[in-house]
Parts: C-alpha cells; structure tokens; sequence
C-alpha cells in the first residue's frame, strides 16, 4: 500500500510493519489525536469474501470491548475503496516469537513473568465472554519496558503450514503447535482450551522447543489429542520443580484436569515464583504420570528393632508371639485363600477386556473413511483401537485433508492390532507464482498459463512503469499456490493525470502560480485587445478546465491586453460640452480642467490631453482645458441663476447665497460677489453671492 494513505481522512498510512496471511499491518498516525497507531488491513483477494470480512469485523468488535494493560487497544474499525482496516494501539516492542527466535530459552523468571501477564490479559478477555482461541508467540507482543500485550482477538488464520486447515461450523481454529487436543477434535471449547495454549507456549519459553511437532499439520494435532508431552525434567532442565507441576497441568489432554480458570493460573504462577521448589501434589491431577515430575523420593524407615533375646539359638525368640501360636496349631486358613482370591481377581479383569483366553480374536469391520477429514478419520480408528498410517498423495478431484483411499477396504474385518493405511489428499499440485514484472499484458498473461495458473487484471497508476506493463502480482512472485489458483496483475495505467484547473478570469501571475501548483506549465498563445476584460487577464484556456492531461503538460491562454486604441478627436476651439460629448462618443472618459488666458479668455477648449489625433485605450481618460480669465466677472444687475452661469464658465464654484435689501438693483438681481469682481482667483476657487430681496431675508 502506497505511504501516505489516508482512511476516513483521518489515519495516514506511514510505513509497512508486518504482512500476515489475512492481513497486512501497518505503521501510521492519526492526524486528528496526533498519534502514532498501527493500521491492519484485510488483504486484497479476502476483502470481496463476506466470510472473511465478518471475522475481520469480529476481530474489531471483540478487541474493542476489552481495555487491560496485557491487551493491545483497539481505537477504530472501518471501511473505504474495498479496503476494511483496523486502527490498534501501536506497541513499541517485539512479538514474543521474534524474542524467542533470537534467544531460544527464556530465563524461568521471565518466562513465569510473560506467563503471569499473558493470563491477566487472557482473564480479563474471559470476564467479558470473550476466548482468543490462537494464543502463540506471534500474537503476543512485548514492550520495550516487558509488558506484555495480547492481540488478534477472535480472527481466523489462512491455511498454511503452521495451520490446521481444518474448520467446523462455528469454529474459529488456531495455529497447530499451539492447539487445544478439544479444538483439534472439533469439540466445544472454553477458557481452558486458550490456557492449553499459553501451557504449550510456557513450555516453549522454558524448554527452547515445541511439545510437538510433526511432518503434516494433522499429525501435529493427532500428537496434541492422543500423545503425553515429554515431561520437563527438573533436575536435568533447571526449571523449578513448580513451574514443571504447573506446565503439566495446563497440558493435560482432559480440560477438567487443567486450571479452572486464567486468574487461577496467574495465582499459581505467582505462588511458584516464591516456593520453586514445591510442586503441585499429583492428587490435583490424578492420571498424570509421576514420572513427569520424577518419583518422589520415600524417607528410609527406622531401624529394625532389636531382638531382646540376641544370643539364643532357636530363631524363634525373635519372632512375634502369634507367629509362634500359628506354628503350633498349623498355618492361617486366611493366608491359604487370599492368593488364590487375587488369582481369581486377576483373571476375572483380564477375561472382562480380552475375554476368554482361548476365544477367537476379535475383529472389527473397517469403516469407510473415504472423503473424511484425515484427522476425523484417524480419530475413528483410534476410537476402534486400530492402528493407522497416513501417507498424501496429490489431487486434482479430492479436497485438501481428505482421505482419497483406504486399505483394507471399507467393511474388510481386521484385528485391533491390525493397521489401516490411509491416502490423504494433498490438494491440487502446486507451483511457484513466475516473476512477470516488467512484463506487458500478454506476455505476462501467457507466462501464468504456461504455469498452469489463472489471471485476473487490476488496474493502477505508476509514475514508474510504462502504461501497460505489470506493476506487481498477488500472490507475490515465487509464492506456492495451488494449480489454476487467481493471479492478479497490476497493470500500469502510466501516470495518473491531472485535472486541469480553471483560471480564465486570473490575472497572469496568477494563472501561472494555480498551474505549477497542479504540475503543469502556462503558456501565453495570444494577447487580444477587449472592451469588457481588463488588461492581463485571462480571457480562456486550452484545455479546458476539468479536462485530465499528463504530468509536465501546457496549457495554453489567450490574455486580454484591454480595450482597443482610437484617434483622440480634435476638440479645440469646442464648448466645453460639445467637446465632451464628441470625446465620450469616441469612447473616452472626460475630464474638465482650466487655463488662464487673461489676453483671450474665449471659454472654450484651449487644450486637450493626450493631444488630439494621437492613439489612446478606449475607455482611458482626456483632459479638456478651458481658457478663462482668471478673474471674477462682474455679475452685479444678473439674475441670479444668469450670475452662477458667468462664474461657472469662468471655473469657480458657486458658494454660499445670501439676500439682502440695501442695493439699488431690482428684486431679485445679484447686488455684489465676494471676492469682488475683476478679482484675481485662480479657476475653482468658490465665490459666494449676494441677492435683492426687498422683502428682508
């Protein structure tokens, strides 16, 4: 899986950390608590299997209702693209089997403090109704500072060499040097088949080996439910003779003959490690042979009592007065009848199991076990007290585990000593997945089928291999799989491409930095004049936005340079407003300013800018200067709105109008200006007015 990853936009896949045969883990943060997790991931072909997915969902479920220091917590369970994950606690630390690789034999006092915690988790796991039925080193994970932390809660293994392949409905089987003789069976199981399991596990850290081990995973099995371990020898292994007892009973074959529950195994554990040297009485496990812990050694008696009378000669004077009475009057009739009792006793038990010595043998029918599990079947004949050989033989028609034949033949009648061969299927042959990286579609296709194996083909961008050719295979290159197995090609699609974003409407710079942010370049294909789009703006693009183009590609603008240039017209010697009006019909914006001209104040356009006939933007803007004097016209007699007219024509401001009745001039008409008229003001100045009113104000 590609790092950086994000599930549910809130976990980022960072690192690989392990692959296992239903899962890949993987080292990552949540980005929301900023916290280091572990990601485990269903793999790929079990995503679409609705059975796998619910164990998976059931491993979540299962983990999530548990929270104890010797469990690994579980924070999340999800799913997004086909892929369900899993967001666990990440633990800094080994799994127990990577330590026990490297060190083989634990120290006893490690191993009893490992196997202390592993049942306080396990205890806890119970309480809440919970068993872990896959208990082995490899789910049991140990911190930097040897805490213990248990994980893999309620999840099925893919079938391998180390698992028994073997399911009954309903039931979930573990690891096959790690199993329960009750799991193997198919029985109903409780808390003390997971404690079997840490025995198994227990035994392995004191002793560096397996109880058991086998060519075949069901004859690994078979060992767990009808062989005794080899005992751990105090004297020869220097494990204390209480950690031995306690190894004993967590693999008695008889769950009954185990401990009751994980808090009783932890309490024992803990009485061992402060009284090594005093093992469990067999009494709390009757039919385990005393061998196991070594014969108890019996303190000598005492001394035979002396005679009182040593020097006579008769033999009788050191004999037991009754002893005498008995040889005077012949021997007890007790001692004549109680051998031949136990003679008879003898016999009677023997003709009870074997029946009378000289009866025919007896025989039994075989049964047909053709198409049994071989383990089921094995379990048969045992039942029947017959032997049995397994040999596997590949098949192509006959399940994986299955018996293919049998000798004798079914309802053949044989004696118990006899033997029953049975022909196990191996499962179809099997093969290597051949290396087809790097290979096209059909090549690769055609190698798959030379080595007799299916294909099916994904699809997926790399910015590494060409389009077309094969990125990875799953199983991966050199994996033993089973003839006409799936093989899924990953095939290269090239380089993702990218969506090209929209930037008509940018400025340039802009444009150009919205671009390179996506991978692509910019490139300025034409400059086009526009009345409506401002100067260097995007006026469009190619291609289009939305439209997917490869890493690196162009895209193409056309920028607006603004609105066209005309001829400035000639306005000179115009009013002012008809010179305005010319100029805006051409397009330009106008602006009145002003000139002195005391000589010839004609009130018309004296001047323009830019000058006229010289090219300009549309839009852009000209200045027209009228000629005034410069001076304040006499206004006095004017009406008043005749008056503002003068003095705007000559470029003031009309300001404030007051009314006054102390003139000789008719109501109404402007009596004086301030400043006076024929003042020297510069145009814009303001010139305030004074009316008749003959009224008053």
């Amino acid at each position: 899986m590609d790092t950086q990853k994000i599930f549910n936009s809130r976990y980022r896949v960072d690192g690989n950390l392990g692959n296992g045969g239903m899962a890949n883990v993987y080292v990552g943060t949540d980005t929301l608590l900023r916290r280091r997790v572990a990601i485990k991931v269903l793999r790929e072909q079990y995503a679409s299997d609705d059975d796998f997915v619910k164990r998976f969902s059931y491993e979540a479920q299962s983990a999530a209702k548990l929270s104890h220091p010797n469990i690994v917590n579980v924070y999340d369970f999800g799913q997004e693209d086909h892929s369900y994950y899993i967001v666990m606690e990440l633990v800094d630390g080994a799994t127990l089997g990577d330590i026990m690789r490297d060190e083989r034999v634990l120290p006893e006092p490690v191993a009893v403090d490992y196997a202390v915690q592993i049942a306080s988790g396990l205890a806890n796991a119970h309480r809440q109704g919970l068993l872990h039925r896959d208990v082995k080193p490899a789910n049991i994970l140990v911190t930097k500072d040897d805490v213990v932390k248990l994980s893999d809660f309620g999840i099925a293994r893919a079938v391998s060499e180390h698992t028994l392949g073997v399911t009954q409905p309903g039931m979930v089987m573990g690891s096959v040097a790690y199993i329960s003789p009750e799991q193997a069976q198919g029985h109903d199981i409780d808390e003390r088949s997971d404690l079997y399991s840490v025995g198994v596990v227990l035994y392995q850290m004191l002793t560096g080996s397996l109880p058991f081990s086998g060519d075949t995973p069901v004859a690994v099995a078979l060992k767990h439910v009808s062989v005794e371990p080899p005992p751990i020898d105090a004297a020869t292994s220097g494990v204390s003779p209480a950690v031995a007892s306690i190894v004993a009973r967590l693999l008695r074959k008889n769950p009954e003959q185990r401990f009751a529950s994980a808090t009783e195994l932890a309490s024992a554990l803990r009485e061992a490690r402060e009284r090594p040297n005093v093992a469990q009485p067999p009494g709390e496990f009757a039919d385990a042979p005393t061998s196991r812990l070594g014969a108890a050694k019996v303190p000598p008696g005492p001394p035979p009592r002396r005679s009182v009378a040593p020097d006579l000669s008769d033999r009788r004077a050191a004999e037991p007065v009754e002893l005498l009475e008995r040889e005077r009057h012949g021997p007890d009739p007790r001692w004549i009848a109680f051998p031949l009792l136990l003679l008879l006793a003898i016999a009677l038990g023997y003709f009870a199991l074997h029946g009378p010595i000289f009866a025919p043998a007896k025989t039994i029918d075989v049964p047909d076990l053709q198409g049994k599990l071989a383990i089921q079947a094995q379990q048969t004949l045992f039942s029947l007290g017959v032997k049995s050989t397994v040999a596997t033989e590949i098949s192509e028609t006959v399940p994986q585990d299955r018996v293919i034949r049998q000798d004798p033949a079914p309802g053949t009648k044989i004696g118990r000593d006899d033997t029953v061969a049975l022909v196990v299927s191996g499962g179809a042959p099997r093969v290597n997945v051949p290396d087809a990286k790097g290979y096209n579609v059909a090549d690769a296709e055609r190698r798959l089928q030379d080595a007799k194996l299916r294909f099916k083909t994904v699809d997926a961008y790399s910015a590494t291999v060409p389009a077309g050719q094969v990125i990875a295979l799953n199983p991966d290159v050199g994996t033993s799989v089973k003839e006409n197995a799936i093989v899924t090609l990953t095939v290269s699609k090239g380089t993702k491409p990218i969506v090209v974003p929209g930037v008509v409407g940018a400025t340039l710079d802009d444009a150009r930095r919205r671009l390179a942010a996506a991978g692509l370049s910019l490139t300025v294909g034409q400059s086009t004049e526009s009345d409506t789009v401002p100067p260097n703006v995007i006026m469009s693009q190619d291609p289009d936005p939305g439209t997917t183009v490869a890493p690196k590609s162009g895209v193409t603008v056309v920028l607006s340079n603004g609105p066209a240039s005309v001829q400035v017209p000639n306005v000179v010697g115009l009013d002012p407003d008809a010179a305005e009006a010319a100029l805006r019909s051409a397009g330009f914006d106008v602006t009145r300013a002003y000139t002195v001209d005391a000589a010839n104040p004609t009130q018309k356009i004296a001047l323009q800018q830019p000058d006229p006939n010289t090219p300009a933007k549309k839009g852009s803007k000209v200045t027209i200067y009228l000629s005034v004097s410069g001076t304040v016209p006499d206004v006095t007699g004017m009406t008043l709105d005749a008056a503002k007219a003068a003095l705007i024509a000559q470029g003031y401001q009309i300001g404030n109008i007051a009314y006054t009745n102390e003139s000789p001039v008719q109501d109404g008409q402007v009596v004086r200006t301030e400043p006076e008229a024929n003042s020297s003001v510069k145009p814009g100045e303001t010139v305030n007015l004074y009316v008749m009113r003959t009224n008053g104000p």
